[in-house]
């Protein structure tokens, strides 16, 4: 039987409303298990386990990448697939991490979350997180059919590299506008293998945890001046600057 490993790390998916606040709030994992019941009619063992400091995703920084990354590679051997609980404003920046974090994979890690909260009745959790479980967990003689980083969400498995996210109050929150789907989710299952990872099995994991986020992000738009530009640019220390203009050689 194949073993699967889901780890929490917060996020609208297991949050509750405040009652006196109306604001949302992390509440005991245990407790969001509960409400998907159908966890145990899945033909594999399914363990748990939640980080210390569940967060709004807003606040992931690389070095909780680190963690994560740290997490799954410590429990690497003993599981065959990974599912990742995770907010929504920054799952696409963990998945692009991890995918880079993680070379040569030989099973899935899966990020997927949800736009309501789980006890929602109108909650996608529930078929995000099952669904996600399903791909993860697919097999062809043994041998795991995804061997990537992957965000399931809104009926679509995309490249972690290759995911963003589009809205912030739609189920079908993300996309991938320059790679095709990795799989979607209807009535049946349909994955398009021609565009997965095809790594050879055999190949040795290798995982490469440091990262550097001595990195800025500067986007150019109409009315920013030249005074702008060059006072930015003289305040910062970083080692990077990504410049994120209008089309290759306008600026």
């Amino acid at each position: 039987m194949q073993q699967l490993l889901l780890i929490y790390t917060g996020g609208t998916i297991g949050m509750v409303e405040d009652a006196s606040t109306g604001m949302l709030k992390t509440f005991n994992f245990d407790n969001l298990l509960q409400q998907i019941p159908q966890l145990k009619t899945i033909d594999a063992t399914i363990d748990t386990i939640s980080i210390d400091a569940p967060k709004d995703s807003a606040e992931m920084h690389p070095e909780d990448w680190q963690y994560l990354g740290d997490l799954i590679y410590n429990r690497y051997d003993v599981y065959d697939a990974f599912v990742v609980l995770h907010g929504t404003d920054t799952m696409a920046y963990t998945a692009s991490a991890l995918s880079f974090m993680f070379q040569n994979l030989s099973k899935p890690i899966l990020l997927t979350g949800s736009q309501l909260p789980i006890g929602n009745i109108r909650t996608d959790a529930v078929e995000n997180v099952l669904t996600a479980i399903q791909l993860a967990l697919l097999q062809n003689k043994g041998i795991p059919l995804i061997r990537e980083v992957g965000l399931y969400f809104g009926n679509k498995l995309l490249r972690g590299s290759r995911s963003s996210k589009l809205s912030a109050n739609q189920f079908n929150a993300f996309d991938s506008p320059n790679y095709p789907f990795l799989a979607s989710s209807g009535v049946n299952l349909k994955l398009n293998e021609e565009y997965l990872l095809n790594m050879s099995p055999e190949k040795q994991l290798e995982y490469k945890p440091k990262l550097n986020a001595s990195v800025f992000l500067l986007k150019i738009h109409p009315g920013i001046t030249s005074f702008q530009f060059n006072a930015i640019i003289s305040s910062l220390n970083t080692k990077v600057l990504v410049l994120e203009t209008y089309g290759s050689g306008t600026l």
